[in-house]
């Protein structure tokens, strides 16, 4: 299944498929990121805004277009300055309109200074020649052997042609270096990336931001780091990828002052108050040292284009910025194909694992979420150290692989789920089966021991009832009545229900689920069955399913004492804890969950103890009671050997729920417990004394009745001390 993911996400990653989306996830991370770094103290940028033609129209009567001199002043006051260079994202491609003079004037101030960087554009769609210039020896970069890569600088691969469009002759002439302003956007129109160099005529012509170094004092001898994937240059590398472009990191746009904007206006009026010897606006230290950007930034005058940032930022911002990230040496670089290879797979293998072998789809969800918010902060982490981690495909190899593992799961599973509640819908409670499905370890095929509780049910003289009844379907009516509603107790106590003996009910707490609480739970059942018993009688005999037939015939028998009992149906209970063994057994074609063990036997033998000492109904071990705690009303009885168990062991009868039992009962027990104690101790007469008000306040109280009878005949024959036994009873019947 990872293999299939793998193949249904690697590689339509591989071919593009996901490229526009991580290219917008790429801009969200750069707009989100663009102000946590700051930018080069060494680059300011002059805009010629709306305010500077307002202002040169108001004051120095100018229109638009500017005179050359304008620039020319311009240029002046930056020589003055000791700017390190300034390039001009404009192209002079025309004489000015005020005539030579004009043109002479910007041309010698640019010759005066030597640093300045004019424009060139070079498109295959427009241009007036097709060769670079002989004269002047312009800079350009020195390529060398880049190998295969170096295709990736030229402008037109194949059959193409690339025109110029220069500034004129004499501002070529004088100008310090030309540099390239053309972009190339991504697949989506956006541009991303620039260019340290583009090839034209055979010539490496640096971009705008190059140049800009090159006037500065840099030369051209530059080399490519094939293992880097980088060019060299002096103490630069700028990484680039196999097109031979570089990704930005923008830090945001020019008028958001991000870089330092000064207007045209104020650089002027700072020219003109220095030439005068006043205190000018600008101080021409505020530009010693700084490459210099100019552009025009009045509406309809400067050239738009989108990046990350906006979808309208001047295109001077993408060379300014190629600049500021060289001198930064802070580039984003893409991470090799394979690193994006390995994370998906590495993504659907956990998502895979946290489906199928946490065996819960909520593990999952929180598992993929996890996944999903580790990939987005390890995308904006990574760009932040300068890498552009993908994460798209990630991001959809965790929905695919979740969905296809779910669906998998589920029809896998689905089947299980099936099996399970077929299974164990007729033995165990919904909310049991639940919990087995939403984790089946709990259900482990086979046996394996556990400390559970059991219980044994039986109806007394169930055999007369059946012969009385005499019509099969009228026996199995009646079991069906009684054994429905004595079920959906244990059930709904969260029991099991082991199997059904005619009419006897054997059941099962603390497992297939785990229950700490098994031994409150099988007594609460217990006792919850026997105060359910004068329902059903009722309900029997209403509904004619224990007929009078059988009513006349218990009573000859003696089993009632008239046909007016309200109480046919009379249930023997015997509870015990302690390890057993539960699990399916059986084989392979015939399995049944079920449970054995002593302590299995002693429950059954219990159930039946209940005849000898006339109990109330339920009889549970010492063992039992350990656990029960103070939630439960019972009172001792004898300690005894039961059939095939050599070991005394102390039996309770359990008499009611804590909360349920009223204040005369806890009195009783109390009392009772004296008068078992001196029964124990041998001291009959006490024992008796505390017994027969016992038997007289409970309506007959049977069990009291038996110990009253032994107290006498002990009081009348005293037993020896070798029979006494500390008062153990061997009992000889099951």
């Amino acid at each position: 299944m990872t293999v299939f993911v793998f193949f249904a996400v690697g590689l339509p990653n591989h071919f593009g498929a996901f490229e526009f989306l991580e290219l917008k996830t790429y801009d969200f991370r750069v707009r989100f990121l663009a102000g946590a770094t700051r930018p080069s103290e060494e680059i300011l940028v002059v805009i010629l805004n709306q305010d500077s033609i307002d202002w040169a129209n108001r004051e120095r009567g100018w229109s638009w277009p500017w005179p050359r001199r304008a620039f020319a002043e311009f240029i002046d006051y930056m020589n003055v300055s000791g700017a390190a260079s300034v390039a001009f994202d404009v192209i002079f491609s025309e004489a000015s309109v005020y005539g030579a003079e004009d043109d002479e004037a910007f041309i010698r101030s640019c010759g005066d200074f030597g640093r300045v960087v004019q424009t060139v554009f070079l498109s295959t769609q427009s241009g007036n020649t097709f060769s670079w210039p002989d004269d002047p020896d312009l800079p350009l970069f020195s390529a060398g052997d880049f190998g295969p890569v170096l295709s990736g600088f030229d402008l037109t691969p194949g059959s193409g042609r690339t025109g110029a469009q220069f500034p004129i002759a004499g501002l070529r002439d004088a100008a310090g270096a030309i540099g390239n302003v053309t972009g190339r956007p991504d697949s989506d129109g956006i541009i991303r990336r620039a260019k340290l160099f583009v090839l034209f005529d055979g010539k490496a012509v640096p971009g705008l931001s190059a140049a800009s170094l090159m006037v500065s004092g840099m030369d051209g001898r530059i080399s490519y780091n094939e293992k880097e994937s980088a060019i060299e240059w002096q103490d630069y590398s700028i990484p680039v990828d196999s097109a031979g472009s570089s990704l930005l990191r923008f830090r945001g746009s020019i008028d958001a002052y991000t870089y330092i904007p000064y207007s045209a206006a104020d650089v002027l009026q700072s020219a003109e108050s220095y030439a005068l010897g006043e205190e000018p606006l600008l101080y021409p230290e505020d530009f010693k040292g700084k490459h210099i950007f100019f552009g025009y930034y009045a509406p309809g005058l400067f050239d738009i284009c989108s990046t990350p940032i906006s979808s309208v930022y001047p295109g001077m911002g993408v060379h300014l910025t190629m600049l500021d990230n060289i001198l930064k040496q802070d580039f984003i670089r893409e991470i090799p194909r394979w690193i994006p290879f390995l994370l998906v797979l590495s993504v659907i293998a956990l998502i895979n694992l946290l489906i199928l072998y946490s065996g819960r789809i909520s593990f999952a969800v929180a598992g993929s979420i996890l996944i999903v918010a580790a990939l987005s902060g390890a995308g904006i982490g990574f760009y932040k150290l300068g890498l552009w981690i993908p994460v798209v495909a990630p991001f959809a190899a965790v929905v695919f692989a979740f969905l296809t593992a779910t669906l998998y799961n589920y029809a896998t599973e689905g089947s299980q789920r099936r099996f399970i509640k077929s299974a164990f819908s007729q033995y165990l409670s919904p909310a049991v089966i639940e919990q087995i499905i939403a984790d089946p370890s709990q259900l482990k095929l086979g046996g394996e021991k556990r400390d559970m509780t059991a219980i044994f049910t039986d109806i007394r003289s169930f055999s007369t009832i059946s012969e009385a009844l005499g019509d099969p379907a009228k026996l199995v009516e009646l079991l069906n009545f009684y054994l429905t509603r004595m079920s959906n107790i244990i059930l709904e106590n969260h029991g099991t229900i082991d199997k059904y003996e005619g009419d006897a009910i054997i059941a099962f707490f603390g497992a297939p689920v785990h229950m700490p609480d098994h031994a409150d739970l099988a007594c609460r059942s217990a006792v919850l069955m026997k105060k359910a018993e004068a329902a059903i009688n009722r309900e029997a005999l209403e509904q004619n399913l224990i007929t009078g037939e059988v009513m006349e015939a218990m009573v000859q028998k003696g089993i009632l004492k008239s046909k007016d009992d309200p109480s046919p149906l009379y249930t023997r209970l015997g509870v015990n804890s302690g390890e057993m063994v539960v699990g399916n057994m059986g084989t392979p074609s015939k399995m049944d969950y079920t449970i054995m063990g002593n302590a299995v036997n002693l429950a059954a033998r219990l159930e039946g103890v209940n005849k000898q000492y006339n109990t109330g109904g339920i009889l549970i071990s010492e063992y039992t009671r350990e656990k029960i705690g103070a939630g439960f009303v019972t009172r001792p009885l004898s300690r005894v050997r039961v059939v095939g168990v050599n070991t005394p062991l102390r039996l309770y009868e359990l008499l009611d729920l804590g909360e349920d039992a009223p204040s005369p009962l806890a009195d009783m027990v109390s009392r009772w417990e004296r008068g078992f104690a001196a029964y124990e101790a041998r001291d009959f007469a006490e024992a008796l004394n505390l017994f027969k008000p016992i038997y007289g306040e409970n309506n007959g109280d049977r069990t009291a009745k038996l110990y009253i009878d032994r107290c006498e005949k002990y009081l009348s024959a005293p037993p020896p001390d070798e029979k006494w036994d500390n008062g153990v009873d061997n009992l000889t019947e099951k």
